[in-house]
């Protein structure tokens, strides 16, 4: 397949490679920094088994997108309105646009602002740029793919290049699922700037984690999704898996970039208040994470 990677940070430069490897033709949109490194060298890919340099094409402009079948949106969810209409008169009649992001709106919103079908997917990876054109995975990557009418092949095009994929008559459910595990892990990771291992090593970090899940989980029952009865435990015990990981918000805030904490936790504070569900424990989580945001805006 032709596969347009729009947003070539850590989540789409694995997903990108991945597919590369398994030959597919695989095109990089994103920031000058890393187009440069990957049209020199190829697309670093490093995992635990092995390191590689990945021939993929890249590009800055908008125009890598127009002979893509499939493309793969990745940008931050603040950037998803913006970039899906400058994107929109370069996509192909034909092409299926999957949204791999963050938060549980932003298929629903990319799909408002370029006016045709997006479908969902749930990630499940933990990755990292090291470097312009270098992306490190630390484990996992499967996928959880919404159901359409292209979903079944695409599930068995990402299997086949070493990516597990499930189809979700719900996704919406899973969806919510992985917002709780966000809002439970990224905000502690990116304040103590610790990976998820360490986090649960410290005093009083699984309580707050807990009360964390239940809040998510009260706002998101009273939404009409469906949450498991051992979600907390659930949540706690995904650090073993991944203990290297730092979150996606620490990684935006080492480099002091603006995080994603306004679709995260910010999200369930939204919809909290609007449900009148109190939410004390993700609103310290966001506005701690907003003024460190604002602290690297606006140094003293």
């Amino acid at each position: 397949m032709k596969i347009a990677v729009m947003g070539a940070g850590a989540v789409g430069c694995f997903y990108g490679a991945m597919l590369a490897r398994a030959g597919h033709s695989v095109t990089l949109i994103g920031r000058a920094q890393h187009v440069e490194a990957v049209t020199q060298r190829g697309l670093i890919l490093e995992t635990s088994a092995f390191r590689e340099s990945v021939p993929v094409q890249a590009t800055t402009q908008m125009s890598g997108l127009d002979d893509a079948e499939l493309v793969l949106f990745c940008v931050k969810s603040a950037d998803t309105e913006p970039t899906g209409r400058a994107m929109a008169s370069h996509l192909r009649p034909e092409a299926v646009i999957l949204s791999l992001q963050n938060g549980v709106d932003n298929a629903e919103r990319l799909q408002a602002a370029i006016g045709r079908q997006v479908v969902a997917a749930v990630v499940y990876v933990a990755t990292e740029m090291a470097g312009p054109g270098h992306v490190k995975h630390h484990g996992r990557g499967e996928l959880v793919l919404g159901r359409s009418a292209t979903s079944d092949a695409l599930a068995a095009t990402f299997s086949a290049a070493g990516i597990p994929t499930t189809v979700s008559d719900n996704v919406t459910d899973v969806l919510w699922g992985k917002l709780i595990v966000n809002c439970a892990y990224n905000a502690m990771s990116a304040i103590a700037q610790l990976p998820y291992g360490r986090l649960l090593e410290v005093e009083g970090v699984s309580s707050v984690m807990k009360d964390v899940v239940h809040e998510c989980a009260a706002v998101a029952r009273a939404s009409g999704v469906s949450v498991a009865d051992d979600a907390a435990d659930r949540v706690i015990a995904l650090a073993a898996t991944m203990p290297t990981q730092f979150s996606s918000t620490a990684q935006d805030l080492a480099r002091g970039k603006t995080s994603e904490i306004d679709y995260l936790n910010g999200h369930i504070v939204r919809k909290g208040a609007e449900l009148a569900i109190p939410t004390p424990a993700n609103r310290v989580l966001h506005t701690l994470v907003k003024l460190l945001e604002d602290k690297a805006a606006r140094p003293l």
